[in-house]
């Protein structure tokens, strides 16, 4: 995980994760920066790229140092849930078993998010079945 020219290690985290929900949906949920701070308490997070109903980019301050992306491309009846973590500790890891526990610590919490979206938002919803009628 290392990287040539004796820069920092790095962390760089790709997870997919499909939801059957529209794209809008998802991206309504990682729109508030209140949820933000929820799923991330440990960054600071300034979006420099709002993509809409296609997602969000960030650069990431505190804890780690760099960018992350929540793409959300639509395939069949819902969305593919992409996520980017490229990052390096704000602080430099002391043994490379340290670099290796903050790497799945942070793939364990990004497909923890990705569920529990998944869950919420499908409200119990399979893919290829039409979503339940909302009451009047």
């Amino acid at each position: 995980m290392s990287t040539p020219n004796s820069a920092p290690p790095a962390i760089d985290i790709v997870d997919e994760t499909f939801l059957a929900v529209p794209p809008a949906t998802v991206a309504a949920a990682f729109a508030d920066p209140a949820a933000w701070r929820r799923y991330w308490p440990d960054l600071r997070l300034e979006v420099y790229t709002d993509r809409g109903d296609k997602g969000l980019r960030w650069t990431v301050r505190g804890a780690l140092v760099g960018t992350m992306e929540v793409w959300l491309e639509p395939v069949l009846d819902g969305t593919l849930l992409h996520y980017f973590l490229r990052a390096t500790p704000a602080t430099p890891p002391r043994r490379p078993r340290d670099l290796r526990r903050e790497f799945d610590h942070r793939a364990r919490a990004a497909k923890a998010i990705s569920l529990e979206l998944k869950e919420i938002l499908e409200d119990g919803r399979e893919p290829g079945i039409p979503p339940r009628p909302q009451p009047a």
